[in-house]
């Protein structure tokens, strides 16, 4: 990073983006588009089938369905101040910066963005029913969302369900279960949610810890009393699953258990529901080269439970932590955390040459999409031993933030709703030193150094 200004210089977002790629579309292009009108059945519909009907469709989370013109038409408007701001899909990751290839983009592209200003701005017309796409169909609600490339889960196991009351104070729920395996098991990917839509009302987020007697599970340079213990995933609105790198994964032994960690808070209504966790193991006598742990980088300095924060009433203030690498690794990808007061968070290596690569920068944190941006294989950044991680976050306690509950309140670390949190979830592989200058000179990138090597 040049100068500590960039977020306040990138106005926390990319709202302008879009909107600044219409506007300078060339005329010929314009005059193009203004003879054919955009219409819902040639355009938008398809729009919405590939970027927005998982959710906004009958049964599904969102508050309301895009999936017929009778539905869609009253939130014209909507979506176009919606997409021009980039708010909708959630996705508020800088597209300019850092890591720009991800296996689970969900963003629009400036061409579908000004397809969707334009209908909306010609008044939302239908078109021609001829050229409306068939519906597209959805799997059930309880389908999961890593079936469709990986089948179903090889193991599914349930939390102890928990009934929340209509109102009272959060709750963190930390029940054990069982992982029902007989031999050592490599997985390759996991995914968690709530049991069913309603337990996503009282379910913040969820984490589960891999509890077992292997001292290889806990994060390398840490320890269990640090949270260092091994995590297969973290759950929160938004969040879809976690898929690892070929030839890597995470071990489980028999007899391990999971330790549930739910976060549970009151929404008006009394809900009693659980989190359920699926498991895609590799092939019985397959094993990956290396462990990916699923790490906490941290923008809030202390240890823990005494972690240093305190934003005055009325402020924005800037949170900034360092870990350093204790073996080259891969980092797989980037899961903002904050909570209400969150806005903006940059990922940053400090290489040991001196040199600062940006890995990734979220300008627009929104607390109620927590999602995971999961790098291409080709795009995800090696970095070497000794590099420092720096991750900065930045949060909003004025009037200015829409998701600010009380502007008047001090705020401090915690782990309920109306406290706060910084770190980065990223899964972490760490390789060998020869691996590492293999991907070096892959990329161009300067070789890990017999003298950095002995540090």
């Amino acid at each position: 990073m040049k100068d500590r200004t960039f977020s306040t210089r990138r106005n926390w977002g990319m709202a302008a983006l879009a909107w600044s790629a219409i506007l300078t579309m060339p005329a010929a292009g314009r005059a193009a588009a203004a003879a054919q009108p955009a219409t819902f059945a040639k355009d938008i519909a398809p729009i919405l089938q590939e970027k927005c009907q998982e959710c906004h469709r009958k049964g599904s989370m969102a508050p309301m369905s895009l999936v017929t013109y009778e539905e869609t038409r009253p939130w014209a408007k909507s979506i176009r101040q919606r997409v021009i701001t980039r708010q909708m899909p959630p996705w508020h990751i800088d597209p300019t910066v850092g890591v720009r290839q991800f296996k689970n983009d969900m963003s629009l592209s400036d061409e579908q963005i000004q397809k969707i200003v334009q209908w909306a701005d010609a008044g939302a017309p239908f078109g021609n029913a001829k050229e409306m796409p068939p519906p597209k169909q959805w799997p059930d609600a309880d389908e999961w969302k890593a079936a469709k490339e990986l089948g179903q889960p090889d193991l599914v196991i349930s939390s102890e369900p928990y009934t929340m009351a209509a109102h009272h104070q959060d709750v963190w729920w930390r029940p054990l279960s069982n992982i029902p395996i007989t031999e050592p098991r490599w997985v390759r990917a996991v995914e968690m949610r709530p049991g069913t839509l309603a337990g996503r009302r009282i379910t913040h987020h969820a984490v589960t810890y891999l509890v077992q007697d292997d001292p290889n599970s806990i994060i390398p340079g840490t320890d269990a009393d640090l949270r260092g213990r091994a995590m297969l995933m973290e759950w929160a609105v938004g969040k879809g699953y976690d898929l690892y790198r070929p030839d890597t994964g995470k071990l489980l032994l028999p007899g391990s258990q999971i330790s549930w960690d739910i976060h549970i808070h009151a929404v008006g209504d009394e809900i009693r529901d659980h989190v359920e966790l699926g498991i895609w193991l590799y092939p019985k006598g397959q094993e990956p080269k290396y462990r990916t742990y699923l790490t906490a980088f941290q923008a809030i300095k202390g240890r823990d439970r005494q972690r240093q924060m305190d934003i005055p009433p009325n402020t924005i203030m800037e949170s900034q932590n360092f870990t350093v690498l204790k073996q080259a690794a891969i980092l797989e990808n980037f899961q903002p955390h904050m909570h209400l007061r969150g806005k903006a968070m940059a990922v940053e290596a400090i290489l040991p040459d001196g040199s600062t690569q940006m890995v990734s920068y979220v300008g627009k944190f929104n607390f109620n999409w927590m999602t995971n941006y999961i790098y291409a294989d080709d795009a995800a950044p090696a970095f070497p031993k000794g590099t420092m991680i720096r991750v900065t976050a930045w949060y909003d306690n004025t009037r200015a933030n829409p998701n600010n509950p009380d502007p008047d309140q001090w705020v401090g670390f915690g782990d309920r709703t109306v406290d706060e949190m910084g770190h980065a979830w990223m899964n972490v592989t760490y390789i060998s030193d020869a691996d590492y200058n293999a991907w070096a000179a892959k990329h161009g990138k300067a070789p890990l150094t017999s003298e950095l090597r002995a540090r």
